[in-house]
């Protein structure tokens, strides 16, 4: 590895290092780095645990339990200069611990950590933000037998990297990452790379993969609710064109639990929510700088009562000190996976969506000048009429 010397215009060699030489060790420095930014691992994931012993009858315990975005648990292991014979046996023992883990347990993990390491955090919403889900009942957490395992060390031995390549060949998700530390002068540095699965290793998985889904073709909850959600968008889009609402003319149906589209002002949204026990309307601020949110919604909230006076029933305010965006939305709980009530939840949701534009749009259009009139207007009309639709 090498260092780009710009004023020599040349390369400065690095000199790779054992861990031992340069004072790091596994859980004081390579576990925090990893805790403080997991995508060094190629992807997002959510750790959950660190150190985590909760396995009955034993005192054994894991360096790091995550999630990744498909809600499956990824087991980490750290083993610096040398992974050991025992890494890969060591490592199966934990996920197969892990393996029976309930959603309820891994919250309950989850929380534990937060109390510890994150003083306030609810890893109930955290969980629902990371995963992108609006309901914590549509959270799907360790399904069947998805859990991962990654492995760590700057050298693996022979019997470690054969037997990570027979598991991969059996379809269970593990990974080998080398991590290796370099120095130059007193800076450190450190390179981390995945070196298995390689690409033929990985090829070799997906087409066992596509052999086990032309044999038995199980369609998920995920790719059902899908199909459900824009079946009951397609017959609300109809709805609402019936009814003359100009502002979805151009959107499509989706996917998503969700529709959206522009006010006119950029960065703020009406949206149409579809949810397993509910549905809302809602008008959402985002642009991109929070303190302009902050500031529509206070100035909204200023004229709260008049405002819930012309829409017609109390509105429920969320500023969301915590997060970049703020909403202003009104629900009414129905069962969503029941077609029958699709009907009344679209007579809903439209009558409700035009008493929402129609007690926004002025005080909207009023403070969205008010805005641009301060100079703080960066967005485009054509970037508010966009944002968070389906077009």
């Amino acid at each position: 590895m090498f260092r780009v010397n710009r004023s020599e215009n040349c390369l400065d060699r690095l000199d790779e290092r054992r861990f031992a030489d340069v004072n790091v060790r596994e859980r004081d420095h390579l576990q925090e780095w990893l805790v403080r930014m997991p995508d060094a691992l190629g992807e997002e994931l959510l750790i959950v645990q660190k150190e985590f012993d909760g396995f009955a009858e034993t005192r054994e315990r894991l360096d790091l339990l995550a999630l990744d975005k498909e809600g499956r648990l990824v087991v980490i292991e750290n083993k610096l200069d040398d992974s050991g014979r025992d890494v890969v046996w060591q490592a199966l023992k934990y996920v197969a611990y892990c393996s029976s883990l309930k959603k309820t347990e891994i919250v309950d993990i989850y929380q534990s950590y937060l109390d510890r390491w994150s003083e306030g955090d609810d890893a109930v919403t955290n969980l629902c933000e990371f995963l992108g889900v609006e309901e914590f009942d549509d959270v799907v957490l360790n399904p069947g037998n998805e859990q991962r395992l990654v492995l760590i060390a700057a050298n693996f031995r022979k019997e470690v990297t054969a037997t990570v390549l027979w598991l991969l060949g059996q379809g269970v998700q593990a990974q080998c990452f080398r991590v290796v530390p370099y120095s130059f002068g007193e800076e450190l540095f450190i390179d981390l790379r995945q070196i298995i699965p390689t690409a033929e290793a990985a090829d070799y998985t997906i087409r066992v993969a596509a052999k086990e889904s032309e044999a038995q073709t199980v369609e998920g909850g995920r790719k059902r609710g899908e199909r459900l959600r824009h079946a009951f968008w397609t017959k609300a889009l109809e709805e609402l064109r019936a009814r003359n609402v100009s502002r979805f003319e151009n959107i499509s149906p989706s996917k998503e639990h969700w529709l959206s589209c522009g006010t006119g002002v950029a960065g703020c949204t009406y949206g149409l929510i579809m949810l397993t026990k509910k549905v809302r309307v809602e008008l959402y601020l985002t642009r991109s700088a929070s303190e302009e949110n902050k500031w529509l919604f206070d100035r909204l909230d200023d004229e709260r009562q008049e405002l819930e006076s012309r829409f017609g029933a109390k509105l429920h305010w969320m500023r969301l000190d915590a997060k970049k965006a703020s909403r202003i939305c009104y629900s009414h709980p129905f069962d969503g996976s029941d077609d029958e009530q699709w009907p009344k939840m679209i007579d809903w949701l439209c009558r409700h969506f035009v008493k929402l534009e129609k007690t926004f749009s002025k005080p909207l259009e009023r403070l969205g000048q008010e805005l641009k009139s301060r100079g703080s207007d960066g967005a485009s009309e054509t970037e508010a009429a966009g944002s968070g639709a389906n077009v």
